[in-house]
């Protein structure tokens, strides 16, 4: 395994993490952790040098903060770092944000958590904690032990994650990055001007749910085979983020020992300046190939927002593409599914107010309706 100071912690932390969103469940019910497999996943990967274990309030219906506690019983607490989550929507008071602190050590059988993350930080949400009285909390929770240090992950645009990044002393943040996603949300961007800014830097989503790992177009696969090393799709992916040196943790949810196996293997050759120029070019032009199977030109700018249906246009033309990009429907309406009732694209009332404003001039009505026909039935 291989390791990084982390920003400007006092931690040696493994490249790679283990993130606990994706664990394998019995009777195909996400709250059902199948526990005997998981821990053997979680203390196999401990084992073979991943010192950072990501969870989460809500992950898991609840359950996976639960079960990390049980799983890093043993010893295995003190050999990592644990890092969860602030579960942002729920909080409606300042005393609300230390009972669920206070809940999630009970739950994580600790008395401190590593790295704390206000969790899925947008505009709406950020203005509200802020309001609250945010970081006045993760100051007294800090300074009374709780948590060692304090970040956000995050889930917008690039402006309002700059924002974010300058309203207070953060240690670390993490966003959606991939090959796919260097100029979603606070993409390239957002990743340069946190590093310029001395903030730690934790990717999720690497492999986009494991749609760049499985499931590989021809035309892609086609593309790899060219490569003079021989790697596999998940590998090209991950080796893209470890050879940024500004990257300092990426994060894999995985779903089975093979898995664990495997990106512990791709970790261990993940030095960061050792790619080549030719590689480089091959997963530019595997990017452009997914690029091309866009179906609707959305750059997320928003313009079209707030709709006065509540639908989340941006977010529907995502998972829209996403089916096509990846020639998955079923993951994508997978992904799509965790949109709230009233944001889904049946909502729409045909009003046209979006496509005054679309800078793109996209006929967003007529494609709100192929998203129901392909994604709500």
């Amino acid at each position: 395994m291989l390791y990084k100071k982390f920003c400007n912690t006092d931690k040696e932390i493994s490249i790679l993490g283990f993130g606990c969103m994706r664990l394998p469940i019995l009777n195909q019910d996400t709250s059902q952790i199948n526990e005997v497999e998981a821990i053997t996943m979680i203390r196999h990967g401990i084992n073979q040098g991943i010192n950072y274990i990501d969870t989460a309030y809500p992950y898991h219906g609840g359950m996976s903060e639960p079960f990390v506690g049980r799983a890093l019983q043993d010893g295995y607490r003190e050999k990592v770092s644990l890092a969860t989550k602030l579960p942002s929507w729920l909080i409606q008071t300042r005393d609300d944000m230390d009972n669920y602190l206070n809940e999630q050590l009970e739950r994580l059988q600790t008395d401190h958590i590593d790295f704390y993350l206000v969790h899925a930080l947008d505009r709406t949400r950020w203005s509200h904690l802020k309001q609250l009285g945010i970081g006045q909390f993760l100051d007294s929770a800090i300074t009374d032990g709780r948590i060692k240090y304090a970040g956000f992950s995050f889930h917008d645009n690039v402006d309002v994650f700059k924002e974010i990044v300058d309203s207070w002393h953060w240690t670390f943040c993490q966003i959606q990055y991939n090959y796919v996603d260097e100029t979603f949300q606070a993409g390239r961007q957002g990743l340069d001007y946190a590093v310029n800014h001395g903030l730690g830097v934790i990717i999720m989503e690497p492999l986009r749910g494991g749609r760049l790992a499985e499931g590989i177009p021809t035309d892609v696969q086609a593309v790899w085979d060219q490569a003079d090393v021989k790697r596999s799709p998940a590998e090209w992916a991950l080796r893209f983020l470890w050879d940024d040196p500004s990257i300092g943790i990426v994060l894999s949810g995985m779903s089975n020992m093979e898995q664990v196996k495997e990106n512990l293997c791709i970790a261990s050759q993940g030095q960061a300046l050792s790619l080549t120029e030719k590689e480089k070019a091959l997963i530019q032009t595997v990017k452009s190939l997914y690029t091309e199977k866009i179906k609707v030109n959305c750059t997320a700018c928003e313009y079209c927002m707030p709709c006065p249906a509540g639908v989340d246009i941006p977010t529907c033309f995502a998972s829209f593409n996403n089916a096509y990009m990846f020639n998955n429907i079923t993951a994508a309406k997978m992904g799509y599914g965790f949109m709230g009732s009233t944001e889904k694209a049946s909502n729409c009332v045909n009003c046209g107010k979006c496509e005054e404003i679309c800078p793109q001039k996209i006929p967003i009505r007529k494609i709100l309706k192929e998203v129901v026909d392909i994604l709500e039935q």
